[in-house]
């Protein structure tokens, strides 16, 4: 029979140990025993729903959990800032070290509007001014503008519809307070 090599890894210095769960052979596990930074934590457990019972045996709803105190919060989609924290329908964030970031999804496109060219054809007949019809524009927006917000472990992610060119600047503007808000 062949000889075994005592385990390098164990606690034992003389290397045999004994049974498993003793300090010696049996003790090593692979793998790193506790996660670390780096490693995907497990998101924190939802606290149990405990409902108040009024008059009548009937449940009355709660106010709103992170409502702010003294100042009024303010919303970007589906995501609110009240108080110390960003409320999401994923649950609620912490403000503090959030991150957000934004991209624009939307394009605005220019474009001459029909009435413009029945009105230069009609007037080309009578005169040739008729043809300055044909420098009216429209301009029309569509698409949306993401907006997500990272904070403690969680992502969160909102779209905002562009209704014209200036959205993305009101956006960007209420980012920016957000942003402010979360250092």
């Amino acid at each position: 029979m062949s000889e075994q090599q005592p385990n390098p890894y164990t606690s034992d210095p003389a290397g045999q140990g004994g049974p498993p769960g003793a300090p010696g052979q049996g003790d090593y596990k692979w793998g790193p025993g506790e996660a670390s930074y780096g490693y995907p934590q497990p998101y924190p457990a939802a606290p149990a729903y405990q409902p108040t019972i009024g008059g009548a045996g009937m449940p009355v709803p709660g106010g709103h959990p992170g409502a702010p105190v003294g100042g009024a919060g303010f919303a970007l989609g589906d995501i609110t800032i009240a108080g110390d924290q960003i409320m999401t329908p994923s649950g609620p964030m912490p403000l503090r070290g959030a991150m957000w970031n934004a991209t624009d999804f939307s394009r605005t496109e220019e474009k001459i509007p029909p009435h413009a060219i029945v009105l230069a054809i009609v007037f080309f007949l009578f005169c040739l001014l008729g043809l300055l019809f044909l420098l009216m524009k429209e301009k029309t927006t569509t698409g949306y503008i993401q907006v997500t917000v990272t904070s403690g472990g969680r992502h969160h992610s909102t779209m905002i519809p562009a209704v014209d060119a200036n959205t993305y600047h009101w956006v960007m503007s209420q980012l920016n307070h957000a942003r402010a808000l979360s250092i």
